[in-house]
């Protein structure tokens, strides 16, 4: 994994060990400070020797976990030597200067060192504002910020040694820009922590404390392992418990496999989630890998995965990082650092650990992932370092978005070439990533190991389902074919059709609506009431989008799904006959009246259509193979690394600075976005419990606890719509930071936030 032989050489020295030295223990004339306590005299405050000394040691010792330990250390020795200077001083006692002190590190390494300076120069001169675009007409670039700082008379002093001889990865050919940008964001990531933890040590010492103290990754597999056991000894198992048990025995035996990457191709239902943490924790164990990251597609199910995981492995082991709990944002909300009690102080704990994934099991979103991977600033790309020589578990694989394909498959090659990171693709429609004409970047032949043992037996025998193309039906004919079944799952592609659907179908028992324009308390108060009428055996007609084909787990004998990919269809097949009461499930495909909102959801469409029609078994690995090859083939290969007025492709504008080092990193954080159309919270009122939570937000003074239990009370609208609910008076701001639903007869108990009348809401606005 680690070539020494093919290294990329960028400054031959044998000096470097006894130079680092030097500067870690050698002093300057005078006293010099990095940190100031309010109050408090200087003889309290942190030394900038300290500081650099700290910071240094810390960053070697992340850097180390991929061969990279001297970078670290030289990034950490000079990151903060513009506080070499009388005006910073002055800035510390109290005065009220503005001190540019990142950029002096950054124009002495570039000076000391040449091209491996570059490097360190990059994450000293970002280590606060976050990385800059390399070269460009900004006065904020990287290049333009070296030729106006000026390194401060004691900094040239320090005796730094040369810089190492090599970059810490073998070159390939084609990705070497790409590559070295990846290294620059992890040595980046490495020293903002180690900063970070540095001056939390001095300047909060309570708050340092409370980090770690996390069970081990050998604790938690005893856990799961009793866990997992008491499924077997279940009263009345389901015909497909066998099959779940023997991809449980897959899993454990592959564990053992060197690392790398590894694919987990399992029908839904197959017992693909805990069935994948137990391989991630024994195979973590057997090769000495440090966590578990847990990558899922939505936030509307992270919550429930993750007490899943909980259940299994334990509520100390667990940790969660996604939009609806971003420790960041809770940090400027103001909420209070003394040191909770109970499960309040497990809860303050995780929130640290949500900062640099310091974790055993770190279960996140895929926006938070790979937005993080591509990101600039110091908060996003803190924790990247501690994905190196982790288990990366990337579940429902086929959801990444074809136009950042090229990018996160790059991203998942280097985390496993360089970093030493195992990456599993896990999901029952496996796509089509192997390389071949047309898709020069996918993984060579045999890269990817697939976990299960007998896959096209596994998928025969967990087939539960006939899938059929119904061809086009209007809403009213659909409507009618709904009311003819007793129990029944539609399944569209927007809001605006869900809720029209809903309509026709008529308001009352036994009819139920789902999407994301109901909060998430909402919606769990609603799949209650449809798990009890399924159970027994009462109506039970359900309109959703499709925010219920992952992860909810439910059964109806008849799903309707409106055209769309393959990966869809198969995961709509997956609420029919889960548990395999009946002989067979019947799943209808439908064409809608409105076509798939423009864009890759309607080119799945258009593939998925073309599938359902050439294969008897739409839903076989042979056919979602097909599917998948021509999706990527038929756009080419640009239009899988997305494209913009700004920039000619994220992989492609990385690579291009190849020779001159020269690399947008802010252009590229702006555009790599997993979500094109950025949407706002609305805090919606409902319920007692979501009453009262309001009314604490109008007059708590620290809201940051109460922030987070407000995601379950929120809902998710476009920009533009949030504005125009202010506009109209339905919604207010609080706290100058939380918008709440005060008009709630926009809010229905059916079928959640209503935009009707504002003139605002558009299909495409509503896809979940």
């Amino acid at each position: 994994m680690y070539d020494k032989k093919n290294r990329l050489s960028v400054l031959a020295g044998s000096g470097w060990r006894r130079g680092c030295a030097m500067a870690e223990s050698g002093r300057v004339a005078g006293q010099w400070f990095a940190h100031s306590m309010v109050g408090e005299p200087k003889e309290t405050w942190q030394t900038l020797e300290a500081h650099l000394g700290g910071v240094s040691r810390q960053a070697r010792e992340f850097a180390s976990r991929f061969m990279a330990g001297e970078w670290g250390a030289l990034a950490g020795l000079l990151h903060d030597v513009g506080k070499y200077t009388e005006a910073f001083q002055r800035r510390l006692a109290g005065a009220g200067v503005r001190v540019d002190h990142s950029s002096a590190g950054g124009k002495l390494a570039v000076d000391r060192f040449k091209g491996a300076g570059k490097f360190l120069a990059y994450a000293i001169a970002g280590h606060h504002a976050g990385l800059p675009n390399g070269r460009d007409n900004d006065l904020a670039c990287l290049s333009a910020r070296l030729q106006a700082a000026v390194v401060p008379e004691p900094a040239l002093a320090l005796a730094v040694g040369p810089a190492p001889a090599a970059l810490p990865f073998a070159q390939a050919l084609g990705r070497t820009g790409f590559q070295c940008a990846f290294f620059i964001r992890m040595l980046y990531s490495c020293l903002v922590d180690a900063d970070f933890l540095d001056t939390e040590a001095f300047l909060d010492k309570e708050k340092s404390a409370r980090r770690g103290g996390y069970p081990t990754l050998g604790s938690m597999t005893e856990r799961l392992t009793a866990h997992l056991a008491g499924f077997s000894n279940k009263a009345a198992p389901s015909p497909i418990d066998p099959w779940r048990a023997k991809v449980l025995d897959w899993c454990r035996e592959a564990a053992g496999e060197k690392p790398g990457l590894f694919a987990l191709t399992v029908p839904t239902g197959g017992g693909k989630t805990l069935s994948s943490l137990a391989f991630a924790l024994k195979h973590a164990l057997a090769h000495g890998l440090d966590r578990v990251i847990y990558v899922i597609p939505y936030t509307s199910i992270i919550e429930q995965n993750a007490d899943v995981f909980r259940r299994a492995v334990g509520d100390d082991a667990v940790v969660e990082h996604h939009s609806n709990f971003d420790p960041w944002k809770e940090r400027d909300s103001g909420a209070s650092e003394s040191e909770p009690a109970g499960d309040e102080g497990l809860a303050k704990r995780h929130e640290l650990a949500a900062e640099n994934w310091d974790a055993p099991l770190v279960v996140t979103t895929s926006v938070q992932f790979f937005e993080s991977l591509f990101a600039h600033r110091a908060s996003r790309c803190r924790k990247l370092h501690n994905i190196a020589r982790s288990v990366v578990i990337l579940d429902e694989a086929q959801m990444l978005p074809p136009s950042l394909l090229r990018p996160c498959l790059e991203a998942l090659r280097e985390l496993h070439e360089s970093y030493g990171a195992t990456v599993v693709l896990c999901t029952a429609t496996q796509p089509a990533l192997t390389r071949r004409d047309g898709f020069a970047f996918g993984f060579e032949p045999g890269l990817v190991r697939e976990i299960v043992r007998d896959r096209s037996g596994l998928f025969k025998e967990l087939k539960r389902t006939r899938v059929t193309h119904l061809g086009q039906l209007a809403d009213d004919e659909l409507a009618l074919r709904l009311r003819g079944h007793e129990q029944v799952l539609c399944v569209v592609n927007t809001r605006a059709h869900a809720r029209r659907l809903h309509g026709l179908l008529g308001k009352g028992a036994g009819v139920f609506h789902l999407s994301a324009s109901m909060c998430p308390a909402h919606r769990t108060e609603k799949l209650k009431h449809i798990r009890a009428a399924l159970t027994a055996g009462e109506p039970c007609r359900v309109v959703s989008t499709q925010l219920i084909e992952c992860g909810v787990d439910v059964s109806f004998p008849v799903v309707y799904r409106a055209e769309a990919g393959v990966d869809s269809v198969a995961q709509a097949a997956g609420r029919c006959n889960r548990e395999g009461e009946l002989p067979q499930g019947a799943v209808y495909v439908f064409a809608a009246e409105k076509a798939p909102p423009a864009g890759e959801l309607r080119r799945a469409a258009e593939e998925g259509q073309v599938v359902l029609r050439a294969f008897a078994d739409p839903l076989s690995p042979q056919a979602v193979t097909a599917y998948f090859e021509a999706l990527y083939w038929r756009v080419g290969p640009e239009a899988l690394d997305k494209r913009t007025d700004r920039i000619a492709g994220i992989f492609a504008a990385l690579q291009a600075g190849a020779n001159t080092l020269d690399f947008p990193f802010r252009t590229v954080s702006q555009e790599f976005r997993m979500i094109e159309h950025l949407c706002e919270p609305v805090i919606i009122p409902w319920g007692e419990e979501g009453e009262d939570l309001v009314r604490g937000l109008e007059h708590a003074e620290h809201t940051g606890r109460l922030a987070r239990r407000a995601q379950r009370y929120t809902v998710q609208v476009p920009a533009r719509v949030r504005a125009a609910l202010v506009a109209d008076g339905d919604v207010e701001c609080v706290q100058e930071r939380f918008f709440v639903l005060r008009r709630m007869s926009r809010y229905d108990d059916e079928e959640g936030l209503s935009g009707e009348g504002a003139g605002v809401f558009r299909a495409e606005d509503w896809i979940q």
